[in-house]
């Protein structure tokens, strides 16, 4: 109330600067005209990139090759049966997939090495740059916790400050919160962000009615009003906080190479409480950082966009990346759900160079909670990415693009073939079991042909498979040992050792889990069925125990009828399925312990999976963590909307004046919502009974009208244990 009355008392400051308007056409995947990324020199690219591509993808090659030849006399003597084809085809695609990712690591590990990878000359060292261009920040938000929101944003504004930069930017809230609740939160919230930073006239919030094309359509209406005025945007994401510092140098390297049109920063995950986030967290601090010095090494000027902690170049975006609607119905057609790969593959054909900077510390975010959390964004990341088969084949993207979208495809397609290699070599055990071999398949010969399967052959396979698989983590370590400040943050070598090989076997357990959960969404997905657009959950990952047996007691049924059947068929094949076996059969306790936050305590005690970070907050991380905190336990006690806006009537003068204008008659579409609260409203005696008749949608339509709110409090007071 103290913030609102202040911010209202200077004089009404708007909540939106003056639109400056830049063109963002939508772009077409057909038109060869639109090309240019092959004709383009780009300055900022590094040197010898063939040959760097050459031996990261020559390397994976002929690893697989290598590896296809071995299994192949594995499963066969003389003659390949079919099921043994099928068996061979499913291991070389999915030996490609990791012998992709060890090839990339090694050069990852020798980069980190050598000193890590100084892109665009942006370091850590030296004074702060000095700006001379205007940068917007944008946070887009949708159903999210206020306090989050605001805490990180008020972290960055202060650390801005402490640059001695801050006057060159400019935070934008761009939401599109469809909870009426939440969104009086958020006006309120915002007013109260201005009044504590005094930042009236640098911190504005936008809302949407209609959240079309969502992210991507947020960003691209913002651009299309407000975009001309600012020649860099860097884009946050509703968990992320980001230092002054970080965003001051990127600022002033895109500025510096004008060539670039999009730098990508290596967000740390932080702030996990439960041990699956806390698993997710020591992973992304030590496997990251090898991983990420990687694929910027071999990928160059053609690098990618995970959505969020990036520098945009506002012309190059506007000019390049409005997204098409695919054509088809969902969920392959329709507005493109993961548009960050795309939209960098876009700006690339259009010239711009897009880098990555690995080196660059100061970028957070945060994590799932649990299991059935990351199922959840899995479910609509999945949808997006299947999406990009329909883009892959656009007219003149650049082929390292092109294999950016493939590897997003490869991503969940790589679920549902492990589960059918699974299956096809459990078939080959049944077959050597109960089916009487065909010695002489051709008829009569003088020499029988045996149906061999070499086991000490299949055990070497095997292990080099699991070497290749889990080299990166052991490189990951190495690296970490010659890096002592990092190292202490793990909580030393020994400490960190048990941490990789705790975060391993657990992890090791819950893959088989996650396999059968995105083989399942990709089967719902070539079903047809929509993902939709749900919030997540970012703090506690608690999840009562009868929901987590609702969710997965088909894998712990599936897992013991796997290893029953397998111990029929062979003591051997079950022995060698038991990971799969144990982490399916456990299913159930997995989730809900890995969910908790005790166990997550208590390793935290005993040193294990920590990170720097944690041990060490930099000073923006923990004032948006002390923040949080102060901001959350107001969030626990605040009222519905119509509450707060009949007990408040500055919050309500306030919010009519953030509203956009009124429908044009004749031009705008007649809003079917807003007629039937309106209506509900005329037949009411009470707020209240107007209000708890309405929907969700209904309510939204309300609070985006001033007339027909001003109508609604008109009738009545309302009190927090009334309003529903």
């Amino acid at each position: 109330m103290d913030a609102i009355a202040a911010e209202t008392r200077k004089g009404h400051s708007p909540a939106l600067p003056d639109e400056a308007p830049l063109e963002m056409p939508v772009q077409s995947l057909r038109d060869p005209s639109q090309a240019r990324s092959r004709h383009v020199h780009l300055p900022s690219a590094p040197r010898r990139m063939a040959l760097r591509r050459l031996l990261v993808i020559g390397g994976a090659v002929l690893l697989t090759a290598a590896a296809a030849k071995e299994m192949y006399k594995v499963l066969t003597a003389d003659t390949l049966t079919v099921l043994a084809a099928v068996v061979l085809l499913l291991f070389v695609a999915l030996f490609a997939w990791i012998a992709l990712a060890f090839t990339s690591a090694v050069c990852g590990f020798v980069s980190l090495l050598v000193g890590g990878d100084r892109r665009l000359g942006i370091s850590q060292d030296g004074p702060v740059p000095t700006l001379s261009v205007r940068t917007a920040l944008l946070m887009p938000t949708y159903n999210e916790s206020t306090a989050r929101v605001m805490a990180g944003l008020h972290a960055i504004y202060d650390s801005l400050a402490a640059t001695g930069q801050l006057a060159w930017f400019h935070l934008f809230i761009l939401s599109d919160t469809t909870d009426p609740d939440i969104w009086i939160a958020e006006e309120a919230a915002f007013l109260a962000l201005r009044a504590r930073t005094g930042g009236d006239d640098r911190v504005f919030y936008r809302h949407r009615r209609f959240n079309t094309e969502r992210k991507a359509g947020n960003i691209g209406d913002w651009v299309r009003h407000f975009g001309g005025a600012y020649s860099q945007m860097l884009i946050l994401d509703a968990d992320s906080v980001m230092s002054g510092d970080a965003i001051v140098r990127l600022a002033a390297a895109m500025t510096a190479h004008p060539d670039v049109g999009l730098i990508q920063t290596l967000p740390i995950i932080v702030n996990g409480t439960s041990l699956f986030a806390r698993m997710q967290q020591f992973a992304g601090r030590v496997y990251g950082p090898l991983i990420a010095h990687g694929i910027a090494w071999w990928h160059g000027a053609e690098g990618n966009y995970w959505g969020h902690n990036a520098m945009i170049r506002t012309a190059a975006f506007a000019s390049q990346a409005g997204l098409p609607t695919l054509r088809g119905r969902k969920p392959f057609g329709g507005h493109i759900l993961s548009h960050d790969f795309v939209e960098a593959a876009l700006l690339r054909r259009g010239g711009w160079a897009v880098h990555m900077v690995p080196a660059l510390t100061g970028s957070y975010e945060e994590s799932p909670p649990s299991l059935s959390d990351l199922a959840v964004r899995d479910r609509r990341w999945c949808q997006g990415n299947l999406q990009h088969a329909a883009v892959l084949a656009g007219r003149g993207l650049h082929w390292v693009s092109r294999l950016h979208l493939l590897m997003g495809i490869g991503s969940y397609i790589t679920a549902p073939l492990w589960l059918m290699f699974l299956a096809a070599s459990i078939l080959i055990s049944v077959q050597a079991r109960f089916v009487r071999p065909d010695y002489f398949p051709a008829g009569r010969s003088l020499f029988p042909v045996w149906p061999v399967i070499d086991p000490i052959r299949a055990m070497w396979v095997f292990g080099g498979t699991m070497a290749v698989l889990l080299a990166p983590k052991l490189l990951s370590y190495l690296a970490l040992l010659v890096r002592p400040e990092e190292r202490r943050g793990c909580g030393g070598s020994v400490r960190a050792l048990i941490s990789l090989l705790v975060e391993t076997l657990i992890a090791g357990l819950i893959a088989p889990v996650a396999m059968l959960t995105q083989s399942g969404h990709v089967c719902a997905i070539l079903l047809g069925r929509d993902a939709g657009w749900q919030p997540q959950r970012r703090d506690d990952g608690a999840v009562p125990f009868d929901q987590v047996v609702r969710l997965y007691w088909r894998d712990t049924l599936l897992g013991l009828l796997l290893g029953g059947t397998a111990w029929l068929v062979s003591p051997f094949l079950a022995l060698w399925m038991l990971p799969v076996i144990l982490g399916l059969a456990l299913a159930i306790p997995l989730a809900a312990i890995t969910a908790a936050s005790g166990p997550g305590a208590a390793f935290r005690h005993l040193g294990l999976l920590r990170i720097p970070e944690e041990v060490r907050p930099p000073a923006t991380l923990a004032n948006s963590n002390a923040l949080y905190q102060e901001l959350k336990a107001a969030e626990a006690v605040e009222e519905g909307a119509l509450a707060r806006l009949v007990r408040d009537p500055l919050l309500a003068e306030a919010h009519s004046r953030m509203l956009p204008p009124p429908r044009k008659r004749g031009q705008d579409p007649i809003d079917v919502p807003l007629l039937v609260a309106v209506a509900r409203i005329e037949e009411a005696d009470t707020a209240i009974t107007a209000w708890s008749a309405m929907n969700r949608e209904e309510r939204v339509a309300v609070l985006g009208n001033a007339q027909a709110l001003g109508r609604l409090l008109l009738l009545g007071a309302a009190t927090e244990s009334d309003v529903r």
